[in-house]
């Protein structure tokens, strides 16, 4: 299983990158699953009043919501999990996109920047690359360089790198 994570400032559109991403990837054949980091302290799925909300709010551990079209998981935790427990909940797959963890140094991580500013990389060695708009000028970075409209181009720098 190959774990990349894509990462930058808010509002720069990791998760638009992801979006065009997860299609590209299935298209070489390849299942993907996500992780999404959030820095929101208490994470919310589930619509108070509805009967799996009431199930947590009575104390479950966990709810399942099952479906004819699929099913969910809400897990409660008393301290967060690391992304290495994440990824061991993870049924296996060929590829999984994080969205988050840039401050996680083993982790490949792709910088989706737009300026203006500077980017995480240049304060950052263990990104990889930074996909950026074409013709925007990046001060001072001379690592790898990725062109955000050229999907194709990101996905193979993630397959191969």
């Amino acid at each position: 299983m190959r774990v990349v994570a894509v990462v930058g400032s808010q509002g720069s559109g990791k998760t638009t990158l992801i979006e065009h991403l997860i299609p590209a990837l299935n298209a070489r054949g390849l299942s993907v699953s996500t992780i999404k980091h959030t820095h929101h302290h208490r994470v919310e799925l589930d619509i108070p009043g509805k009967d799996s909300h009431r199930h947590r709010a009575a104390g479950a551990s966990e709810v399942i919501v099952a479906s004819d079209e699929g099913w969910a998981r809400i897990a409660a935790s008393p301290r967060p999990a690391s992304l290495e427990v994440l990824l061991g909940e993870l049924r296996p797959v060929d590829f999984v996109l994080i969205e988050g963890y840039k401050q996680l140094e083993w982790l490949r991580r792709v910088e989706v920047f737009r300026g203006p500013g500077v980017p995480l990389a240049l304060a950052d060695p263990g990104i990889a690359a930074v996909a950026a708009p074409p013709g925007l000028a990046i001060s001072g970075y001379a690592g790898h360089r990725l062109n955000l409209d050229d999907i194709p181009e990101v996905v193979d720098f993630m397959l191969n790198h």
